[in-house]
């Protein structure tokens, strides 16, 4: 039996709905735990041989709570201590169970890196939004994003990360990996993939389309002739704002862009929500593999929150 705490008796009678409270309540209300778990279990350790791994659900809900508050291992150990909300949300009380370790954390985190199942999760929810016709396929937005590395050499290493490359954005130089994103018109990420810095966008618009398209957004830095005259001749309309590098464009020329563009800027949203209110705008580990396992992460989660409102059952309340 599950002994409750004073601390979580007073707590319950606080009388006051925090802002963490509320989100971790809705997030857990939208998420499809059973579909996600039924991902994870076949690949998740079994008990035995004196080994009694931690719950599955429990490691997954902590996961979670990592990418949401932008937590390391050790610091993902040490709010389960601290904070009664995320406790409750992870399944944990204090006086019944014991909190999982760092090692622990580091290990189902690594479970996941190791089989791609965090690309499994995106394609999960990505399949659950379309059975809700949630998730647009008229229209594409493609956009890319620049998360920063450290530019220092003050390491263990001595060096740069050799996976990240520097470019420039306006006048200012950056110094990190591109995360490439394809959206539909509401800016809900059907696609992703990742880059060093330097690498031009356009080269990734290929694996950004779904291939059912009736008209495709994107910047200046994705506009191609040869892409527009292909993509007409296949009745997709082309949105893509025009470039003119020999000459300027004309004030029709630049009206259609600014009309494209308020189109094109939904995908800021999902961008806001992912680098400002979860904190992915630095990276957090070394090469590109393992800040792609956590992109796919954060994206998906992040278009269940941007949904939430469709999602949540229709008398749903926080308590």
């Amino acid at each position: 039996m599950q002994q409750t705490t004073f601390a979580s008796v007073a707590w319950e009678k606080k009388g006051k709905v925090t802002r963490r409270e509320r989100f971790l309540a809705e997030m857990d209300a939208v998420i499809p735990w059973a579909r996600l778990l039924a991902l994870i279990e076949p690949h998740y350790p079994k008990a035995g041989n004196g080994t009694q791994p931690k719950p599955m659900e429990q490691m997954l809900r902590i996961y979670f709570m990592q990418n949401w508050f932008n937590l390391s291992d050790p610091q993902a150990e040490d709010s389960l201590y601290d904070i009664e909300s995320m406790r409750r949300f992870a399944g944990i009380e204090l006086l019944g169970h014991e909190i999982p370790e760092e090692t622990t954390i580091l290990r189902f985190r690594h479970l996941l890196e190791q089989h791609h199942l965090t690309e499994r999760i995106f394609v999960e929810i990505r399949s659950l939004l379309e059975e809700k016709r949630l998730l647009l396929k008229s229209g594409t937005i493609v956009d890319a994003t620049i998360i920063a590395a450290p530019p220092s050499t003050k390491n263990a290493q001595g060096a740069r990360d050799p996976e990240m490359r520097q470019t420039m954005k306006g006048k200012d130089w950056h110094f990190g990996m591109k995360a490439h994103i394809g959206a539909d018109r509401r800016g809900i990420v059907h696609s992703l993939s990742t880059t060093a810095a330097n690498v031009s966008d356009i080269t990734q618009m290929p694996k950004l389309l779904h291939g059912n398209e009736r008209e495709v957004f994107g910047d200046q830095a994705y506009w191609n002739e040869s892409h527009r005259q292909t993509a007409l001749a296949g009745g997709v309309r082309y949105r893509i704002n025009r470039r003119s590098p020999r000459r300027a464009l004309s004030k029709y020329q630049r009206y259609i862009n600014r009309r494209r563009s308020a189109s094109r800027a939904r995908v800021e949203h999902v961008f806001h929500v992912v680098k400002r209110l979860w904190g992915f705008s630095k990276v957090r580990y070394r090469g590109l593999a393992k800040n792609t396992v956590r992109l796919y992460t954060a994206f998906a989660l992040a278009n269940l929150y941007l949904l939430r409102r469709r999602l949540l059952p229709s008398q749903w309340t926080c308590a």
